[in-house]
């Protein structure tokens, strides 16, 4: 692989639209949402650049409204994953020896398109099919993907830039970045577009051909996401689209010689499982794959005495309740001190008295609901238990209704048990559960925060004592891979704050960083010596005369 010499100028990030009433952008969207409710698509596959259609249907349809159908998509079956792989392995030589430039030329295309003119259906796609209001699509399913785009070609070029600096006379040393031996599998969630656009388009950026499986629940915006990569050149089976079962799509991808990568972000279990199975196969493979994950999280939030009120109130019902606490990164566990809560609990229940819950087509609502049934019996359940405990109590929302529409309002649990179950177990819904602690026993807490989840993605410290922040700061260095201070623990910028978690939350490759790139490329060492020895042998070997 060449190095890079055209030089792509450092991005910025993709301004956010605010959508406010009578502006242009607002009226926009507002019709695209009204244009694509009208329409019922019919989604097929992408393999091999063709369309592919079975005799098997299912219905992508609106969270909030969940008896309308937006499309229906073609399932895939085995066959379909194989066909998939050998497409993909098909595209891989040519695509590999593509110059990187004209690579990067695609996605960034993709970007402008996106930001540009598909902004509005990007924005509506999310909006429908996975019930997100427009400014939480608005930073997801345009921003932070055109930024990952955008990003991520910058972030090649710098790798492509890195060569040795350290030479021998008449030798040349240089590092040649070349894509995987094998097809990346890319397994990607339903609550964030961008993440689903990226967990393909990274390893292909790097030369690599992908076989695609986005969850169902997302298809619909990942198709349009599919197209546009098509429209901006995408060669036919570089990436591979396709919607088969998780069962049937592991056990064609994981048990296949070519099997070189998974980019995936999911559950714990079924990434742990993806695991376990690569680590039994692994004679099969050319090469050890690389594993790439980014699963759960038990977010924190956890304040000194010190901290502002108000700062903290709106960090908990943005952090907690935003897209109605379907993201990876949502606050989910709060720690308080006693002193403080009275003052919070107000400030927070006068902001809840002006949010609204309904259907994203109202742009006054900013709770809508969550992804599917068996989301809300999962989240449902969860507030079933604290009703029927006398270690916790709901003192806020709570009520759960699907009869139109999976809505659940956004709860908050007060327990006097840091270890109950809505404090250690990952819900993925609008339940924050909070504990009160003893104001100076602010350390003592944060042994509890370190120690009662096993996840470690986000958290957050609130506090305007600084020794109190160095103190979070170096007791929960393993508890969170993106770490805030005096804000919420969501809303990582593709550039700025590099996004990932350890322990149980995944391997820590930091999306939107060139620290992901890496992972996506095999390094070959050159060493060219432009003036060879011509005789075996060295100095040692003469006799000594002396």
């Amino acid at each position: 692989m060449s190095n890079a010499i055209f030089q792509v100028p450092a991005p910025l990030n993709e301004p956010v639209y605010n959508y406010e009433p009578g502006s242009s952008a607002r009226k926009k969207l507002q019709q695209t949402l009204q244009e694509m409710r009208s329409m019922v698509l019919d989604i097929p596959m992408i393999i091999g650049g063709n369309e592919t259609r079975t005799d098997r249907q299912e219905r992508c349809v609106c969270p909030h409204e969940h008896s309308h159908t937006l499309a229906n998509y073609h399932v895939g079956e085995k066959k379909h994953v194989e066909m998939a792989i050998v497409s993909a392995m098909k595209a891989q030589a040519e695509w590999a020896a593509m110059p990187w430039e004209h690579r990067a030329s695609i996605f960034l295309k993709a970007a402008d398109l996106m930001a540009g003119p598909y902004r509005a259906q990007m924005n509506a796609a999310t909006m429908l099919a996975q019930s997100k209001s427009a400014h939480q699509a608005e930073i997801d399913a345009v921003c932070e993907l055109v930024d990952f785009l955008r990003f991520n070609v910058y972030f090649m070029q710098e790798i492509y830039a890195e060569q040795q600096n350290i030479h021998s006379p008449t030798v040349w040393n240089r590092l040649e970045y070349r894509p995987l031996e094998g097809f990346v599998a890319a397994i990607t969630p339903f609550n964030f577009t961008a993440i689903a656009g990226n967990l393909p388009s990274c390893p292909a950026m790097m030369g690599n051909v992908c076989v695609w499986k986005p969850a169902t629940t997302q298809i619909y915006s990942a198709y349009l996401t599919m197209k546009i990569f098509m429209e901006a050149g995408l060669p036919a089976g570089v990436i591979n689209l396709i919607y088969p079962s998780g069962v049937e799509f592991s056990e064609v991808v994981l048990n296949h010689k070519d099997f070189a990568g998974i980019h995936f972000t999911g559950s714990t279990g079924v990434f742990q499982s993806f695991w376990k199975t690569i680590g039994n196969n692994i004679a099969r493979y050319k090469a050890y794959p690389r594993i790439v994950g980014e699963t759960g999280g038990k977010d924190f939030v956890v304040a000194h005495h010190s901290a502002d009120p108000q700062a903290l109130a709106t960090a908990l019902v943005r952090g907690a309740f935003e897209y109605q606490g379907q993201k990876c990164s949502a606050a989910s566990r709060a720690y308080l001190p006693k002193s403080m809560w009275p003052d919070v609990f107000e400030r927070i229940q006068a902001q809840f008295s002006r949010i609204k819950m309904g259907p994203v087509e109202d742009f006054e609502n900013y709770i809508n609901a969550v992804i599917d049934k068996k989301a809300y019996d999962r989240i449902k359940s969860y507030i079933d238990y604290v009703n029927d405990s006398d270690e916790a109590g709901i003192v806020f929302g709570g009520k759960c209704d699907d009869s139109r529409g999976y809505f659940i309002e956004p709860t908050i649990v007060l327990t006097n048990n840091p270890n109950f179950k809505t404090m250690e177990e990952e819900i993925f819904g609008p339940v924050l559960t909070v504990f009160l602690y003893d104001d100076p026993h602010y350390k003592e807490m944060l042994e509890v925060v370190d120690k009662t989840s096993p996840y470690a993605l986000t958290g957050a410290v609130f506090s305007q004592d600084r020794s109190a922040i160095v103190t979070a700061c170096k007791m929960l260095e393993n508890s969170a891979g993106n770490f805030y201070i005096n804000d919420k623990p969501t809303g990582a910028v593709v550039g700025q704050q590099p996004f990932g978690g350890a322990r149980a939350s995944g391997t820590n490759d930091k999306a939107g960083s060139k620290l992901n790139l890496l992972r996506w490329v095999n390094v070959r060492t050159i060493k060219e010596t432009f003036v060879p020895p011509k005789d075996f042998s060295y100095p040692f070997l003469e006799k000594d005369t002396q």
